[in-house]
C-alpha cells in the first residue's frame, strides 16, 4: 500500500480500506468515521490557453479548493506556500517540490475559450508521493457563464477518484427564503448551488409556501402552498416554472408531499375531518390511494431508496415516534425507541440510514439511525434544528436552524454524518427547508 493511501485510510479513519489502488481506478476508501486531521492538497491557478480564459482559470482552481477544504476532508496547501507552479498542461510535474510542501494530492488543469465563448477545461488528479497520475484524458466543455458548474464537476471528480465515492458539489438546493418581520414573514420558493450561489426565484411572496422536495431528476419541485386559503401540493417544472395543483379536494388540507425514486409517485399527509393520513398518488394519473387509517396523525413520509417502504412519523402512542410500513400500505413497525418527540424522517439516498429531527429536553437535533432504529446518533443541539435533507452521495445532511429571539431568524446549515463540519450555508435572506438535488 503506498504512503498516500496510508495517509488517506488514516485521515477517514476507515473500519475498512479495501487494499490498493486499481490499476486504472480510484483509491477505494470506506468513508465510516470522522476526521482525524484533513488531507492536506494543492490546486494551484489552472494555465489559461489565452489572455480571454485569465480569469476563468483563476476562478476555477479556486472553486475547485473551496469545494474540496469545505468537505472537512481536505487542507489546501495556500498558494504562496508553493515552490514551483504549473506554467504548462504539458509540463512535468516537479513531485519534490510538492512533497516538500506536504501536499499529499495535486490538481492541475488548463482552460480554453474558443470565439463562440465556449470554455475547456482539462484537469488532472495526481498522488503525490507515488508520483502517479490518478486517471488522464479527464475535461469538461461548458460556457463561460457556466464556470461554477465546470469546477464543481471537477471537484465531484476529485472528490470521487480519491475516497471512491461520488461527491456532491455539482447539485443545487431549492429552499424557502425567509424576510419581513416574523410575525409577517414573506416566504418565497428558491433554488441555488449547494454553497449558496446562482439564487432563483422560483415563486413570488403573494402565499406562504412550504416543504419544497425535489424529484429523483432534479426537474421538478413538490411543495406545499396556502395560495387557496387551505394547504395545498403544487408540482413545479425547474425550466419552465409552471406548475399544477395535484390535490384539491373540498374539506381537506394536504401537505408534506415527497418524490418515490420512479418521479412518479409521490406520498403525502391529507387531513379531512378531523383525522391526518398518509396517501400516495400517481402523479401523472391523478389517482390516489390511502395507505394509513388512523385516529393519529401520520405526517412527513420518506420513500426508501428501492421504493419499497416508507418512513413516516406518527403520534400513535401519545408522542411523536418513527415508523416504517410497506410502500403499499399495511403494518407500520416503530423504529425509534428514545425518549423524546421525533419528526421529519429522511432516507438516505444510500439506504442505510435514516436523519431526523428530535426533540429532547429543551432541544432540538439532528440525528440518524440505523433503519431498524438501532445506532441513533444526535448530531447537532440547538435552540431548534429541524428538516433534514441529505447531500447525493449520503454523507452529509443539510438542515434549518432557527435562533432564539423574538425574530427568530432562520439559517441553513449543513454537518456531516460523523457529527463534524457544521457550517453554515451562506443566502442573502432567511432560508429554511432546504431539500437537496441529486448530481446534475
Amino acid at each position: 500500500m503506498n504512503r498516500f493511501l496510508t495517509l488517506l485510510a488514516a485521515l477517514l479513519c476507515a473500519l475498512s480500506v479495501q487494499s490498493a489502488q486499481a490499476q486504472d481506478g480510484p483509491l477505494r476508501i470506506e468513508i465510516t468515521e470522522g476526521v482525524i486531521e484533513p488531507l492536506p492538497f494543492a490546486v494551484p491557478d489552472f494555465v489559461p490557453g489565452s489572455a480571454a480564459a485569465a480569469q476563468a482559470a483563476s476562478d476555477i482552481s479556486g472553486l475547485i479548493a473551496a469545494d474540496l477544504t469545505g468537505t472537512g476532508l481536505f487542507r489546501e496547501i495556500p498558494k504562496d506556500a508553493h515552490i514551483s507552479g504549473i506554467t504548462s498542461f504539458e509540463s512535468p510535474v516537479q513531485f519534490a517540490d510538492w512533497k516538500a510542501v506536504n501536499a499529499q494530492a495535486l490538481v492541475t488543469g488548463a482552460v480554453d475559450v474558443d470565439a463562440s465563448g465556449r470554455l475547456t477545461v482539462r484537469f488532472r488528479i495526481w498522488d503525490v508521493f507515488a508520483g502517479q497520475e490518478l486517471g488522464n484524458g479527464l475535461q469538461f466543455v461548458g460556457t463561460t457563464e457556466g464556470w461554477r458548474r465546470m469546477a464543481h464537476k471537477v471537484a465531484d471528480q476529485v472528490y470521487s477518484r480519491i475516497t471512491g465515492e461520488g461527491g456532491y458539489f455539482d447539485s443545487r438546493v431549492v429552499f424557502v427564503a425567509e424576510s419581513g418581520p416574523k410575525d409577517a414573514r414573506q416566504k418565497r420558493l428558491a433554488i441555488m448551488d449547494y454553497d449558496g450561489a446562482n439564487v432563483t426565484y422560483l415563486t413570488d411572496s403573494s402565499s406562504i409556501v412550504l416543504a419544497p422536495r425535489f424529484s429523483p431528476t432534479g426537474q421538478r419541485i413538490l411543495y406545499t402552498s396556502y395560495e387557496s386559503g387551505a394547504p395545498r401540493i403544487y408540482v413545479l417544472d425547474v425550466e419552465t416554472v409552471s406548475r399544477r395543483v395535484l390535490e384539491n379536494q373540498d374539506g381537506t388540507m394536504s401537505f408534506a408531499p415527497r418524490f418515490g425514486p420512479d418521479g412518479r409517485t409521490i406520498v403525502y399527509s391529507v387531513s379531512r375531518g378531523g383525522n391526518t393520513d398518509l396517501y400516495r398518488m400517481d402523479i401523472n394519473s391523478g389517482q390516489s390511494t390511502r395507505l394509513t387509517n388512523a385516529p393519529s396523525i401520520e405526517t412527513a413520509p420518506s420513500f426508501s431508496p428501492d421504493g419499497n417502504r416508507i418512513v413516516f412519523e406518527s403520534d400513535r402512542t401519545g408522542s411523536n415516534h418513527l415508523y416504517i410500513m410497506p410502500a403499499s400500505g399495511g403494518e407500520a413497525q416503530r423504529i425509534s425507541t428514545g425518549s423524546g418527540n421525533y419528526g421529519t424522517p429522511v432516507w438516505s439516498p444510500r439506504g442505510d440510514l435514516i436523519a431526523f429531527t428530535k426533540q429532547s429536553k429543551g432541544r432540538f437535533h439532528i440525528g440518524v439511525m440505523r433503519t431498524d432504529g438501532s445506532e441513533e446518533r444526535l448530531l447537532t443541539a440547538s435552540f431548534l434544528d429541524e428538516g433534514p435533507t441529505w447531500s447525493p452521495n449520503g454523507r452529509v445532511i443539510m438542515f434549518t436552524r432557527e435562533t432564539q429571539g423574538a425574530q427568530g431568524a432562520a439559517s441553513l446549515y449543513s454537518v456531516d454524518i460523523t457529527g463534524r463540519n457544521l457550517r453554515r450555508v451562506p443566502t442573502s435572506t432567511g432560508a429554511s427547508d432546504p431539500s437537496w438535488s441529486p448530481l446534475q
